[in-house]
């Protein structure tokens, strides 16, 4: 099941894994179990996420519809 939709928009944004890790401050290995749906980001760095990718939040989940 997946969760989010962090890999999508990154490819959307053309913007690499490793550059958000790096953003991010954390390593290539936790952004890429985020991108790859085996982790979950806590919802302070979810916001990060959206705010280096200029989305909103809810552009980085699944709807469940």
């Amino acid at each position: 099941m997946k969760l989010n939709r962090i890999k999508e928009v990154l490819e959307e944004k053309g913007v690499s894994q490793t550059w958000l890790a790096k953003k991010l401050g954390k390593s290539f290995s936790i952004v890429n179990a985020y991108a790859c749906n085996r982790q979950q980001p806590s919802l302070e760095v979810l916001y990060e996420i959206a705010a280096l990718l200029n989305v909103n939040v809810k552009e980085l989940l699944i709807s469940k519809e």
